[in-house]
């Protein structure tokens, strides 16, 4: 038992947003227990020309302004995501929009990339020194016609103070943001962005998150797209706005995206396909559902290089993230696997999704 299962019979009893918001204060101010650092070889990867001391990331939605990412490194993510960031401010939907399905160990949130804007992440990435990886997630406004220019935006903002960008347009919480996928769309978002990033000296790679909800047809352009156009890699996927038959937490109807532990399956299959239809050629970022070792490991065997996770964090604390890169390194040695790359790609899911 860590600290954390003492306190979330406490945390339980706040609102989940207004606890998100004790727990971005905390980090902020050293309040949050250090794990123990864990440096196992095994773990190390190389991608994009950046070294991963471990390959567990922090999901985009924890540390949208970026008030904490050295923070959340120190707890022992290999990288941290932060954002999404859009251009302007903006609130996001009306409160309440986050609710705990704890019965399911899931959460759903329908917060409409509520973001201080990218004027404040510019600030926050500016003052801290450039170490660890930290990657940027960018959104649009929900008023913004051309969605592409809100795009180029953030990314000539912020890849001065990036290791990597991500366009996000997979949240199912903004208007219109998912149409952003299909082929025409997605082709003509990329080229815009790529031809901005083509100015910058030192332009960080681009990755794009796409949703887990795609039909077999509109994932295979989405890989077209990414191959053609030679992005740096795919984040796989976003919260889900299907619902599995198996939930029992009677918040399970309200409106918004799931994620946590009931999104495993549905992400871990459409990780397992756009592995089969990329091949080798793309990096593969694997997120959703991910709440020990054993699910991060289930993602490198389907196909993910690198994966990330938030909702879990909501049960297990931030320490989760040390805690599976202990477990990790004897999972790959039972599989006869020296490290994380040995085994990308490996595992039955990744048979399943050929079939």
């Amino acid at each position: 038992m860590n600290w954390y299962d003492l306190a979330f019979p406490l945390v339980r009893g706040i609102d989940p947003e207004t606890a998100h918001g004790y727990a971005v204060k905390a980090l902020a101010n050293g309040f949050v227990p250090t794990p123990a650092p864990v440096d196992e070889p095994s773990l190390r990867t190389t991608l994009w020309g950046l070294d991963f001391p471990n390959p567990v990331g922090l999901a985009a939605g924890f540390d949208k302004d970026a008030d904490v990412p050295d923070a959340m490194l120190a707890q022992g993510f290999g990288f941290v995501e932060i954002g999404s960031v859009t251009p302007r401010p903006q609130p996001g939907n009306p409160k309440k929009r986050l609710f705990r399905l704890t019965a399911d160990r899931g959460v759903v949130n329908r917060l409409g990339f509520n973001s201080k804007g990218l004027e404040v992440a510019r600030a926050n990435l500016s003052a801290r020194k450039r170490r660890g990886i930290v990657g940027v997630n960018l959104g649009k406004n929900k008023e913004t016609e051309d969605a592409a220019d809100d795009y180029v935006k953030g990314a000539l903002a912020l890849a001065p103070f990036a290791d990597y960008l991500v366009c996000n347009v997979s949240s199912p919480n903004t208007p219109g943001l998912r149409a952003l996928q299909s082929r025409e769309a997605l082709d003509g978002l990329v080229v815009r962005v790529q031809d901005a990033l083509a100015t910058l000296a030192n332009a960080p790679p681009l990755v794009f998150k796409i949703a887990p909800d795609l039909t077999d047809a509109d994932l295979e352009d989405v890989v077209r797209v990414a191959l053609d156009r030679r992005l740096a890699g795919l984040i796989v996927g976003n919260t889900t706005l299907s619902r599995p038959d198996t939930l029992l937490d009677p918040q399970k109807s309200e409106t918004g995206g799931l994620s946590g532990r009931p999104l495993f399956p549905l992400s871990t299959r459409m990780l397992a396909k756009t592995r089969v239809l990329a091949g080798r050629d793309l990096v593969l970022v694997g997120t959703g559902g991910v709440s020990d070792a054993r699910d991060a490991y289930a993602k490198i065997r389907a196909g993910a290089s690198l994966v990330q996770l938030y909702s879990a964090m909501v049960y297990r604390g931030p320490g989760l993230a040390a805690e599976i890169c202990r477990e990790l390194p004897a999972l790959l040695r039972a599989d006869g696997f020296a490290s994380v790359a040995d085994a990308v790609g490996t595992g039955s899911a990744l048979t399943d999704a050929r079939g």
